[in-house]
């Protein structure tokens, strides 16, 4: 079999400008020309004169992570070239940010962004044990971040007469404008009778929007039918 028309059509063309750009639905592509950042794991293939390894993060961000499971593990990228990634064939997209914007972000959604961004880890409001100990990443300067999702994502315009309420395992991430809390919507005697699997939203309320995926994620499918124990596993990261 001939293989002339694949090549064609899958074949990399040489990148434009330096930066991150779709290389296709489920890969980035960052031509580095100085430093970047990336989530440990996620480089599929480069080339070129580059040198990995991996990003110190400071002690108020590693004590954060080792107490809520939440945060990134990151490696940084120097030196010229071009490098491929992305996490499990989840779908990718790019989200530029320009001075002064805020974007809360899942730490399991980032795949890589510009080494000009800041981001910091916070937890967020009313969350705590009962709550899931959702935790979030903010990321805020001048420059873009490359995201995943399973499936296709969803931007959810939300208004002050119109909150949105999300499933946390959906949620990709939101404006840095909103105000983020937890909804309880079961209470503790339906949890006790093994719960509907909607206990919690994250509920956001202002002037922005959020970002959703059509999917709970692959947590979903190995959780059993404990009730209040897969609940509390749940919360915990496990």
């Amino acid at each position: 079999m001939r293989s002339d028309t694949f090549i064609a059509e899958h074949i990399v063309q040489p990148s434009a400008q330096a930066g991150m750009s779709v290389q296709n639905p489920y890969c980035v592509r960052y031509t580095v020309n100085g430093r970047m950042t990336a989530r440990q794991g996620a480089m599929v293939a480069y080339r070129g004169d580059l040198t990995i390894k991996t990003k110190s993060q400071g002690l108020g961000r590693l004590l954060k992570r080792a107490v809520t499971r939440e945060g990134l593990a990151l490696m940084e990228v120097e030196g010229r070239g071009d490098m491929w990634l992305a996490d499990l064939a989840k779908n990718v997209f790019i989200l530029a940010l320009a001075p002064g914007d805020g974007l809360s972000v899942t730490g399991k959604s980032v795949l890589c962004f510009d080494p000009s961004l800041q981001y910091d880890i916070r937890l967020i409001k009313g969350a705590g044990m009962t709550g899931g100990g959702l935790f979030n990443c903010v990321f805020t300067g001048d420059g873009s971040i490359a995201v995943t999702a399973h499936g296709q994502p969803m931007v959810i315009p939300v208004t002050p007469s119109q909150p949105v309420l999300v499933d946390t395992d959906a949620v990709i991430g939101w404006s840095g404008s909103l105000q983020a809390g937890i909804h309880r919507s079961e209470s503790v005697r339906s949890l006790l009778k093994g719960g509907s699997g909607e206990a919690f939203q994250l509920t956001l309320q202002g002037e922005g929007s959020v970002i959703v995926q059509p999917s709970e994620g692959p947590l979903l499918a190995a959780k059993g039918s404990g009730g209040v124990a897969d609940t509390v596993g749940e919360f915990l990261g496990g």
